[in-house]
């Protein structure tokens, strides 16, 4: 079937938006007052995340061991007792998904799909869900990939992960982590960046670069390869989600690679330690 608006076959199950977006916000708020109430919210989400991220690569980086003998911890426990590492954790998660909701308010439109502009409809979750899937198998191998190859030439930190037998909770605990990370970065540094960045005059190229580079960013805690996977991540997700204007795929891919590092991970990790830097 042919896509009258841009004159190509679509893709089945996944057919591309007429637009970028559903709807066009109309231009009322002032450019200064937008790049304000970006600013706001990054800096109280993934952009607090990056400046935290860019001063542990100075100090890792600054450290007389190289960065490859470093370790840095994954999901690490908050406190010994188990109530309190729970409550910690769970509180920490929820809080994290406040700025979600901020920018659903601030995005929220009267009529169905309230959560257009986001990209977020729910009508073929199915789909959906299969080609998160997809993207799964399309971003993990690669990544993998980097990943040994930071580690074989020294660039990347070892990850610590937290054994799945720590606490009762840990693995539940570790699969809302997986969630609460899926969501709360694809709905603001794709979701809603991307629309406010468009309506400030932006092109398509320049916001996908921009949102890759922030997400690359935050992850910089674990060294250059975890930038640069990041970053191609980001360059993927931004072009998948210009091309189809669909974020729930996105958001499941996410956490379903979440779910298998989180998790997955430290099975590896304990099975071959060796392998992942954690031997000494």
């Amino acid at each position: 079937m042919r896509d009258a608006t841009r004159g190509r076959r679509t893709v089945t199950g996944l057919a591309p938006a007429r637009t970028w977006f559903p709807e066009i916000e109309p231009r009322t708020a002032s450019r200064r007052s937008r790049w304000v109430e970006i600013a706001c919210v990054l800096l109280v989400s993934l952009g607090a995340s990056a400046i935290y991220a860019v001063i542990q690569i100075a100090d890792l980086a600054t450290r007389p061991e190289p960065i490859g003998e470093q370790v840095v911890a994954l999901n690490p426990q908050r406190d010994e007792r188990a109530w309190l590492d729970l409550a910690y954790q769970l509180t920490g998660h929820l809080l994290d998904l406040v700025p979600v909701v901020l920018v659903c308010w601030l995005l929220w439109r009267s009529r169905r799909p309230h959560l257009a502009r986001l990209g977020i409809t729910f009508d073929r979750p199915a789909r959906d869900l299969g080609w998160g899937a997809v993207l799964l198998l399309v971003v993990g191998i690669p990544g993998l990939a980097i990943f040994a190859a930071g580690r074989a030439l020294g660039l990347t930190a070892a990850l610590a992960p937290s054994p799945l037998d720590a606490q009762w909770f840990t693995v539940p605990i570790l699969l809302v982590a997986a969630l609460r990370a899926g969501v709360t970065e694809e709905v603001i540094v794709v979701g809603y960046l991307f629309e406010r960045l468009r309506s400030l005059g932006w092109g398509r190229a320049q916001i996908i670069v921009g949102a890759a580079l922030l997400r690359a960013t935050y992850h910089l805690y674990q060294g250059v390869g975890g930038f640069l996977s990041n970053l191609l991540l980001g360059l993927l997700f931004g072009w998948l989600y210009t091309r189809y204007g669909r974020l729930l795929p996105l958001v499941i891919a996410h956490v379903l690679i979440d779910v298998v590092a989180f998790v997955g991970y430290p099975v590896a990790a304990g099975a071959w330690p060796a392998l992942f830097g954690l031997d000494g």
